[in-house]
C-alpha cells in the first residue's frame, strides 16, 4: 500500500486563459508525485508575470513554462510552483499534446523538483524522466518524452 503524505496546496489563478486545470486536478497531480509531506502554493500566471519572475529569479528575460521555488529549510518541505499558462498552451500545441496532459506533466515535473529531483546532468535527467513517465502513464496520459506523441 502506498504511503499517504500530507499535502497543503493552495492554487492561485492569475491567468485569464479559457482552459486551465481545476484545483482538484492540480491536487491529484501533485499528490501522485509526493514522496514526503509538502506545503505548496501553485500559481498559474500569464506571460507578463511569468517573464518578470523568470527575469528576477533566473536572469532570463522571457516567460518560461514553469518555475519552482524550494524553501528546503522548513518542515514540512515548502515551496512554490509557477506555471505560465500561455507558454504551456504553446508547447502543447507545438508538440501535438493534449493541453491537460501537458499541464499534468509540468505539474509533476515541478513537484519532483520541489523534492530534490533535477536534470542538470544526464544521469539525474534519466532518473527524473523515468519517474515522470511512470507517473504520467499512471494517470492515463502518454509518456511525455516520447517524440511520437
Amino acid at each position: 500500500m502506498r504511503q499517504q503524505f500530507k499535502l497543503s496546496l493552495s492554487v492561485q489563478y492569475a491567468s485569464q486563459r479559457n482552459v486551465q486545470p481545476t484545483r482538484q486536478q492540480f491536487r491529484r497531480w501533485v499528490r501522485l508525485a509526493l514522496q514526503r509531506d509538502l506545503h505548496c502554493t501553485l500559481r498559474v500566471v500569464d506571460d507578463s508575470e511569468g517573464r518578470a519572475l523568470n527575469k528576477d529569479y533566473r536572469g532570463k528575460d522571457y516567460a518560461t513554462n514553469v518555475l519552482t521555488f524550494v524553501y528546503d529549510d522548513t518542515q514540512p518541505l515548502s515551496g512554490d510552483i509557477v506555471i505560465c499558462a500561455p507558454v504551456v498552451e504553446k508547447e502543447a500545441t507545438a508538440q501535438g499534446k493534449q493541453l491537460l496532459a501537458h499541464y499534468a506533466h509540468m505539474t509533476l515535473h515541478c513537484a519532483l523538483h520541489l523534492q530534490g529531483y533535477g536534470h542538470e546532468n544526464e544521469k539525474d535527467a534519466a532518473v527524473m524522466e523515468k519517474l515522470e513517465t511512470a507517473l504520467m502513464l499512471k494517470l492515463g496520459y502518454p509518456a511525455p518524452y516520447d517524440v511520437t506523441n
